[in-house]
């Protein structure tokens, strides 16, 4: 099964992440685009390893944290191969930044 893919939204909340680590700490930035593609193969193979979340989005949208990482793939998981929506910092206000998903 083909990884899954990252939105145009995803690649740019991915970039800004990196960009933003990599003032400080190039080989962590360097870490978390590891990370995230490590997983999104994960979830090419295993769609249904994240997490549902009613109180943030209904499914097909799920929920899978970044081992290592203060970071979260929203995706979903019934495209074929599943999209990733966004990446983004555990800290953040999720409700709020899912509204205007």
């Amino acid at each position: 099964m083909p990884a899954a893919v990252l939105s145009p939204r995803a690649r740019r909340d991915l970039l800004e992440a990196i960009a933003w680590i990599a003032k400080d700490n190039r080989p962590a930035a360097r870490g978390l685009r590891g990370a995230v593609v490590a997983a999104a193969k994960r979830l090419g193979e295993l769609p249904q390893l994240g997490r549902v979340i009613p109180e943030l989005a209904g499914e097909p949208v799920r929920f899978l944290p970044l081992t290592g990482y203060p970071y979260i793939l929203v995706y979903d998981a019934d495209l074929k191969p599943p999209l990733i929506l966004r990446v983004l910092h555990g800290a953040r206000d999720l409700p709020d930044v899912l509204a205007n998903m």
